[in-house]
This record gives structure tokens, sequence and C-alpha cells, in this order.
């Protein structure tokens, strides 16, 4: 599970083990370079269409808001002489390891040498080092894993820091070796099983599940994955191992009218590719004990709370810790990655010099977290009259490389999710990821769920193949419908409508004439084999903890500022949660404070275990009406546009609600007998925004800035603070205001009142300038609702035509289109961006990308984009794409989170184009042409 976060009022200024913490957006820190709000950009919207990103000025103007731009002479009140660091790991696991000599380097000789004896006499050490791994190799230990650190050097002058990392670079000339080694074998991180007997009918109750009975864990404690004993009487552990050996069984023994598939296939190891590395500069100020921290990551609460606990910990006086976020784009591998704890270190031993601790692309190949290679074996049984699908079990092993990091959690959600669009009336799905001397693998876009539903596509295509069924007839017999249940025994939320989207790529005429089209390509380009495969996916969003806060205020000039968690990572989340509140308020917010610095409008507390509380333990805690699960979760799992949409949208309708609409009767029933309003009936849900004014049953339009000079003047609400929580469901709580009573789906609430309020009420106003309505009951999703995994699905299918050269093996498409299916889009423009990204990753995983997992992979050091091979325009066919977007159910359909489905399945469907182009069906990835080419020799 997750690291604990802060566990007190968010991205707030508290406490960790008796030292101060403030979150601080970057553009605070910089020196008259920026302020901390930000404000609509000039020319942003027209016509009702935002023209650009927020971001988008800054970023191709050169403002600095990425920190792999920031020096010390950037940030106020930082010395201006900038120190830079390396850190030497280990490129050999097969060695003990003896210790650093700078002799090599002669002049170039690093000022400060900092290795595990240092850390160790000043009582340096990680926090959670079980998740985040050791700082720093011990002498007379042989490294676990290749890329492993071991001490970090710091030169005070730019010049001879450059030359000493050339001279470094490639060999291993200051590092000393002893005896011969070999790496320990270890546990595995983590093995879980999905078993699930489901009714008579998909409607019916299950006979097991993980949501109805428990999802199981292997016991690791003797190094080996250990099952509970299958016992059809005993606890639950035992019955669900009981049904997986019955399905398994008669897998292995069906009935007559089953025919049984069983296939193996390989997914490698990537790396996330992003264009900024890893990257960190800080500042520790002995004077009075501030560590001031510049980094990029997805997971600034847990970054800041984890380094604050390392510093304090230690002998350096540290009190207080200022950590600044800067914008990133890291696809999942910046969330919990270890390289800020280093930034930090590196600080504490710069002589009072600001240390910058930036890798290079070599470093970050050889360090940065990766995706996880999976080896699956699939075997599913199918009714041969009817051709469905009737059971499914699968074996999945992952290779998390040297530190666990997330790899249980990866390992879980791939089982969970290996199902992809099918309904299965019975399965087992196990899963086991072990540790290795590789490169660290941890969450990257996907998280497990490309490795598993890219495969269940291919064998899916070779079924129908061999049963002679169209292939998206099959998947059509087969598809998940709305209100059946997944492989974890949940029912997805909402309308499932895959079945639409496999509706319309059936009449695509790429597909209907794909046969006369092969034959006439074929026959204008002699040598050259032409194939169309396609594939079908829907991917979670969510982690099952997803919490967030959102204050929004109106001035008495109707101006709107509001303060979020959210920070930029890539995707135009900023943008997207900047838009939100024109649904409720007419117009997007004119100002905001993203990833806020403070939240004393909501002081909150948590224990932050929203997974392994227990119920009475929650149950307990819940009756403070200020504790909550969690208080933040990290930028990640496509959790911006549904999760962080949501409490945007909360804080934007009660404002509307408590406090703008009581304005507009003011206003409406003005005048004898009750005004304009009297002779109609006026009812809230017929209030709607129309050219930025509020409209309702016929009455005289109302601008946002007259409504908010009458709410101030009554002293109506004019601020909302929320928080939320998603446990597979939304937590919902009752507060009472004024005599009423009123029910929302937030657990935490704070108002603040206009300047006309009286002075009874502007006294309560003492939680930063807000009142806490403490809330006099709540509802959390049961903690039971973790093991449904996953009931928020987003959609995609992806149809390829491309074609093969049987001499050399090359692969070259010439076009793809896609159908994604996402609810309410809050801004076309980056879903249509996500789309056409995703599938350039998806094409590089299919056909180019690839990571050696050991000696000769990137834990040697030696690896760069020279090695590295990714997609380039001329192969992701980027003039030649479509993209099609079902238009959503409703006006009220929520968003969905889509920037990670659309990754998955043009993987699929490159395999499954390249079987129809060759007739040879391939296993692992990537799809190179040297593989190919000898297939069809």
């Amino acid at each position: 599970m997750p690291p604990a976060h802060m566990t007190r009022r968010g991205f707030l200024t508290t406490a960790a083990a008796g030292a101060a913490i403030s979150i601080l957006p970057l553009r605070s820190g910089l020196a008259d370079l920026q302020t901390g709000t930000v404000g609509q950009p000039p020319n942003w919207i027209e016509g009702g269409r935002v023209r650009f990103r927020r971001d988008g000025i800054q970023k191709v103007t050169g403002d600095k808001v990425f920190a792999i731009d920031i020096r010390a002479r950037d940030m106020k009140g930082w010395p201006k002489a900038q120190s830079h660091a390396l850190i030497l790991r280990a490129a050999r696991t097969d060695a003990v390891f003896d210790g650093v000599t700078v002799e090599p380097l002669g002049a170039l000789a690093p000022d400060i040498l900092v290795t595990d004896d240092e850390l160790e006499r000043d009582g340096v050490q990680m926090v959670d080092a079980d998740f985040y791994g050791r700082l720093l190799l011990k002498r007379g230990e042989g490294a676990t894993y290749l890329g492993q650190p071991l001490a970090i050097l710091i030169w005070h002058d730019y010049g001879r820091f450059r030359a000493a990392k050339a001279r470094l670079r490639f060999n291993q000339d200051a590092v000393r070796y002893g005896a011969a080694a070999t790496p320990p074998q270890r546990a595995p991180y983590g093995a879980a099983r999905f078993v699930r007997i489901g009714g008579e009918r998909p409607e019916a109750p299950d006979v097991f599940s993980p949501l109805k009975d428990t999802l199981v864990f292997a016991d690791l404690s003797s190094g080996e994955v250990q099952w509970p004993v299958g016992d059809a009487q005993g606890d639950a552990g035992g019955r669900a191992l009981n049904h997986a050996r019955t399905l398994r069984d008669e897998l292995a023994n069906p009935p007559t009218r089953w025919r049984v598939w069983k296939r193996k296939f390989h997914s490698q190891s990537v790396d996330p590719a992003a264009l900024e590395p890893d990257n960190g500069n800080a500042w520790f100020d002995a004077a009075n004990g501030t560590l001031h921290v510049v980094t990029g990551s997805q997971s600034p609460v847990t970054n800041a709370q984890h380094i604050a606990q390392m510093a304090k910990a230690a002998r350096f006086g540290f009190n207080d810790l200022k950590f600044y976020p800067g914008y990133t784009v890291g696809y999942g591998q910046k969330e919990h990655h270890v390289h800020p704890y280093y930034v930090a270190v590196a600080a504490l031993y710069g002589d009072g010099r600001p240390v910058r601790l930036a890798l290079d692309r070599y470093e970050h190949f050889q360090a940065a977290l990766k995706r996880h290679s999976f080896d699956i074996e699939t075997t599913i049984a199918v009714d041969e009259a009817t051709g469905t699908f009737q059971s499914l079990a699968a074996d999945l092993v992952g290779d998390g490389g040297g530190v666990m990091n997330f790899s249980p959690s990866v390992g879980t959600v791939a089982a969970s999710a290996l199902q992809s669009v099918y309904y299965f009336p019975k399965s087992d799905l196990a899963v086991r990821v072990d540790a290795s001397r590789a490169v660290t693998a941890g969450s990257m876009r996907g998280y497990g769920t490309l490795q598993s539903m890219a495969t269940t596509e291919m064998l899916v295509d070779e079924i129908a193949d061999d049963m002679g069924l169209d292939a998206i007839d099959l998947r059509r017999r087969n598809v998940i419908h709305t209100g059946w249940k997944n492989t974890q025994g949940a029912v997805p939320g909402g309308a499932l409508r895959a079945d639409e989207i496999l509706a319309l790529a059936a009449q695509d005429p790429l597909w209907t004439g794909r046969a006369d089209r092969k034959a006439e390509w074929e026959a204008a380009h002699p040598g050259l084999r032409y194939g169309v495969g396609f594939a079908c996916v829907h991917k979670d969003y969510g982690t099952g903890a997803e919490a967030a806060m959102v204050q929004i205020e109106l001035s008495p000039k109707g101006k709107l500022h509001m303060r979020h968690v959210t920070s930029e990572i890539g995707c135009g989340s900023t943008t997207a949660q900047m838009l939100i509140p024109a649904e409720h308020l007419g117009r997007p917010a004119d100002t905001v404070d993203f990833a806020a610095v403070e939240w004393p409008s909501l002081p909150l507390t948590s224990t932050d275990e929203p997974y392994t509380m227990s119920q009475e333990e929650e149950d307990r805690r819940s009756q403070n009406p200020r504790w909550v699960p969690r208080i933040t979760s990290p930028r990640s799992a496509s959790n911006s546009a549904y999760y962080m949409g949501h409490t945007t949208r909360e804080a934007a309708r009660l404002l509307f609600e408590l406090g703008l609409w009581n304005a507009a009767l003011s206003i409406w029933t003005e005048g004898i007998g009750g005004g304009q309003a009297r002779p109609l009936v006026v009812r809230l849900a017929d209030a709607e925004w129309r050219d930025g004014h509020l409209v309702a049953r016929g009455l005289e339009p109302l601008s946002l800035e007259r409504l908010a000079g009458r709410a101030h003047a009554r002293g109506d609400i004019t601020g909302v603070a929320v928080h939320t929580f998603n446990r597979w469901a939304w937590a919902e709580a009752q507060f009472s205001l004024d005599g009423a009573t009123l029910e929302c789906p937030i657990d935490a609430m704070a108002i603040k009142w206009g300047e006309g309020a009286p002075h009874g009420r502007k006294a309560l106003m003492t939680d930063g300038g807000y009142h806490f309505v403490q809330r006099t009951s709540v509802n959390y999703p049961p903690v039971q609702r973790n093991n449904a995994s996953v009931v928020y699905y987003a959609p995609c299918a992806t149809m390829v035509e491309l074609s093969v050269a049987p001499g050399s093996g090359e692969v070259s498409l010439i076009s793809h289109r896609s159908w994604l299916e996402c609810g309410t889009q809050i801004v076309p423009e980056l879903v249509s961006g996500q789309l056409q990204g995703g599938i350039a990753m998806g094409i590089g995983h299919a056909l180019f990308e690839e990571l050696p997992l050991y000696e000769d992979g990137p834990g040697n050091g030696t690896w760069n984009f020279n090695r590295y091979r990714l997609p380039r325009a001329s192969d992701v066919a980027v003039w030649s794409q479509t993209g099609h977007v079902l238009p959503p159910l409703s006006s009220t359909d929520p968003p969905k989170g889509m920037a990670e489905v659309v990754m998955i399945p043009v993987v699929a469907a490159i395999a499954n184009a390249v079987h129809n182009a060759t007739g040879v069906r391939f296993y692992a990835f990537p799809l190179k042409a040297e593989t190919i080419r000898r297939a069809l020799a």
C-alpha cells in the first residue's frame, strides 16, 4: 500500500515529527518572475471555446514553470552560488561493493563525497525503506539490483562538475569491487488472487467473489508464494482456493461443448521516456534549519512529509521544509518516485550552498521507474455452439526490479483488468510480482493493464479466427453489459458503452471491406503484405482512495477565485479545473491558486490508512467531524477529470445553491406583491446560465457581477470549501445549516458569508476567514469495497491497417482509427491530444520500445535514445489517423478519466493486424522487425 501521506490539513503548513512543512507553488518562490496566483490568459476564450491550454503561453515563451529549469539564482532568498551533484550507481551485482575512490578524478575530485558511512553517522535514513529502498549501499555488501545508489558526489563549480561527470560516464573507475557475490534470493513483492464464481445469470448473486467474500493474498513469509489450503467449508480464503481448484480442473477436463484456448504471452520493460528527466534543486539554510526543495513530482504531499521525517531524524537541526513542486510530465513515473529524497540529502550535505541534482538521460534510464515486464498465461473456455465465454483463468508474473515501490498494486490492477471488456461467468486470476536485480519498476501509464488487456485482446482474436467467426462479432457476443459484474464481483458504475463502440467499428468500411482491400493493396504493392487488426478495451481510473479539496469564493465585483490541490503534470488538468465552475457559476474561475499553499478553511485530520484500516476503526474515527480517510491524492491514475472535477463541481454547486440562488430570488421578488417572480412558478431546477447571465422561467437575466453585489450586501454565502473522498463510491455527509439539513456527496465543508453578514456570523469565520461546518453524520463507502478494485471504466477501441515487408520484417502503419467513450468532454482538444499521444505511446510499446532487464539493460548506465527506439511521426501514421468520441448520454454525464485507456487497444490491434498480414501469430512484445523476418523466412 502507498506510504503514509500528510495527516494534518493537506497542502498546508503542518507538523511532521515536530517540523513545519509548506508545499508551495513553484511560481511563488521564483525571484521576481511570477506570482503564485494564475489568471485567465489574454484572449483565452473565444466564442465559448478555449483557444489554448491555460499554461500554453508560459511554456512556449520559456517561463520557468518546470523544476528542471530552476537554478539557485531564480529562487527568492537563496544564495546565488549553485553547486551540482551526481549519484554513483552500481553497474554490477556479481561482486561486493568495496567503497568509492575519487583518485581517478585527480583535480576533478568532488568537494563533498557522501556515502552510507556519512548517512549512518548523521542518522539519515530513508523513510519507508521497504517501499523506496535503502538510500545508499553499505560498503561490504553486494548490490541487490543494477543502478543501486552507492554515493552522492557534490561539486561547487560547474566546470569541474561537467568534466568529472564526463570522466565517470560509461565506467566504474570510482567504484571498488571486492569478492564475488550473488544477489540474494528475495521473496516476491506481492501475490494476490481474484476468484469469482457467478450465479446462474449475470444479474444473479455470486456464489463467490472478492467483493462479496474476499480478495486472496498469498503468504510470502517463507520467501515463496503460499496460497491458503483449499477448503469448501473453511474460511473465505480456503473457499476461494477450493473454487479456483475446481475451475482449473474443469478447464483441464472441459465439458464436451467447450473449446479451450491456453496461450503464453510476454510484455517487455519500457521507459516512460518523458522529456523531463528526474531532477531537483535544494538548499539547506542551516542558520534557521529550513530546507528548501524544488522538484518535479506527481505526489508532492508524500514527498514533503517523508523528506521532513527523514531530515528531522538526522543531526542537522532541521525545523522547516519549503517544498516547491514544479510542473512536470511523468506518465505516472514521478508518482512516489525516489529522486526527491536524494535531492534533499544532497542539500543537507551541501555546505550551505544550493545543490542541483538533475539526471541526464543516461542516468534517468539507469535510475528512473520502469513499466513492469510481465509473463502471462491465459486460458479461456468457449461454448462452441454459442461462441460465449464460459471460464477464464490466468497466471501473471511481473518483474518488479530492485525495490518494491508500487509492484504489489500494479500486479493486482493488471490481474483485475485482464478480463478486458468481456463477461466471464467464472474466473480465477492469480498474480505474482517478483523482486529482481533489474531497475525498479513502479507506477507508469497503464499501471499493469496494458500488459494484461493487450494479451487478452490477442487471444480473443485468435479464438475468433479458429472458430471461423468475425472478431468483432465474437466480442459483441461476450461484451459485458450494464449491471453485470466484473471479475471482482462488482457492478461497474453507469452505463457500459463498449458494445456501442463495437457496433460502430463493425460497420466501418475498413473492417467490412478488409478482404477486398487486402487483395487490392497487395496487388498494388508487390512484395508487401497488408493486414487489418482490431482491439477494444476499457480502463479503470482512480485508486479506490481518491480525495481532494477545492475552495471557490466570489468577490463583491463578481470575480471568482479558486484554490485547488491539483498541479500540472502535462495533461491539462489545470485548464480543465479552471473551466468546471462555469457549469454552476456561469463562467470559469478568474484566478486560481493551484497546488494550493494552505487549507486553514478545512482544518482536517487523517491517519491516511484508506486501504488498511478496519471497518470498526474507521467507523469510530469518522465520529470526529474533522477526520477524513485521506487528505488528498497524488496526481495520478487519471484522477483529474472525474474525481477532482467532482470536487470542483460540488464547491461551485454549493456556492450557487446556498448563496447566489438566494441573491437571485431577492432580486426577482423585489417590488409590490412579490415582484416579477410572483406571477410565475420559479424553481431551482429551472435555473441555467446563458451568455454569462442567470436565467429561469422568463425572469430578468442576471449577470454574475450583479448577483455578487447582492449576495455580499445581504451577507449570503459567497465562499465554499469542500473535501471529498471516493472508495469506488462517493462519501456522503449531512450538515446542519440555518436550521436545514443539507446532504451532499462530500465529507467536509466550510462556508464564507459576504461583507454584509451580521457580526454574529462574521464571528464564526475563524478558520482562514471561513466557518467550518461540522457534519452531523457521514457515510463512507465500506472498507470491503476495496475488494471491488475498480468500478469506473472508460472504453476505447482501435482499428489499424498496416503493411509488413517479409524481407526485413518491418511493419509500417498505413492508418488507424479509434473510438472512445469518456462522458462529457471538458476540453475536447485536450481529449484529442491525449488520444493522439496515447496511441503513439502504444505504437512504441507494440513495435519498438524494449529494455533488457538485467546486465545488458539500462541499469548498466549506457542507455540513451540512441539505443532506445521511440516511435517517430513517420511511424504513427500521424496524417491518416481519426478519432471518434461518443457523445454523452445526457448533459449531466460526468467526464471520465481517459488518459491511459487510449494507449492500450492499439497495441493488440497491431499484433492482430500483423497476423492478418502474415498468417503468423506473435505472443511477445515488441514485434521487432528481426523477429517477424525470422518467422517469415
